[in-house]
């Protein structure tokens, strides 16, 4: 059975969360059950946005919006051009 996706927000947090529990002497699998999930899913979330703060979280779907918007203008451009 699937669970509900976390928001990107939520991931981060839980990263730090995480991070801190690590520095608190915990283990990675203690501190990963503390907060609730996996850790399959850790180390899914580490790859994905290790490292990220929520400006950058902020930037990276700002683009993410701008590409979609850009590769829509292309494609339709392309079938305008096809149909002529």
């Amino acid at each position: 059975m699937a669970g509900k996706r976390k928001k990107p927000e939520d991931i981060v947090a839980k990263l730090r969360q995480i991070e801190v529990l690590q520095g608190q002497g915990m283990t990675t699998a203690e501190a990963v059950r503390h907060v609730g999930t996996t850790q399959q899913t850790y180390y899914r979330w580490r790859k994905l946005y290790g490292g990220m703060g929520r400006a950058q979280l902020k930037r990276l779907k700002e683009l993410e919006k701008e590409n979609q918007r850009l590769r829509k203008a292309v494609s339709d451009l392309t079938l305008d051009k096809r149909s002529r």
